[in-house]
């Protein structure tokens, strides 16, 4: 399982990278190998405001139809238009090319809830 230690974690699954007060959010890696193959991505629009741990989207796999939790609060300020074309990225790329949203954070101690890497994989081993 690949966990980039730089990331954080929440327990529904989403990574976060940190750039200043933008946080880039998409499914862990081993959220993309339990749903299977992705053939579509469901995500809000540039300008929306999301919850720290409300859906704001949702993924979709031959197997099932999967909610995304919001690991931070704040306005998204960029959303991943190739996965509109090519939901695969977030299986063959879930922290590079399957990135979701940029979400500008309205509260940044929110970050200290998430889980860091080894949290995470203590968590998914359970």
């Amino acid at each position: 399982m690949n966990l980039p230690k730089e990331l954080r974690y929440s327990k529904e699954h989403e990574w976060v990278k940190t750039e200043g007060n933008l946080a880039r959010i998409g499914i862990t890696d081993f959220a993309q190998s339990e749903l299977g193959d992705i053939v579509f991505v469901e995500l809000p629009e540039v300008g929306a405001e999301i919850t720290a741990d409300e859906p704001f989207g949702s993924v979709e796999s031959v197997k099932t139809v999967s909610e995304l939790y919001a690991p931070v609060s704040g306005k998204i300020v960029e959303v991943n238009g190739e996965l509109d074309g090519s939901p695969e990225n977030v299986n063959d790329s879930p922290y590079e090319e399957g990135w979701m949203i940029v979400v500008e954070m309205s509260d940044e101690a929110e970050l200290e809830k998430l889980l860091s890497a080894e949290q995470y994989e203590e968590l998914v081993s359970e």
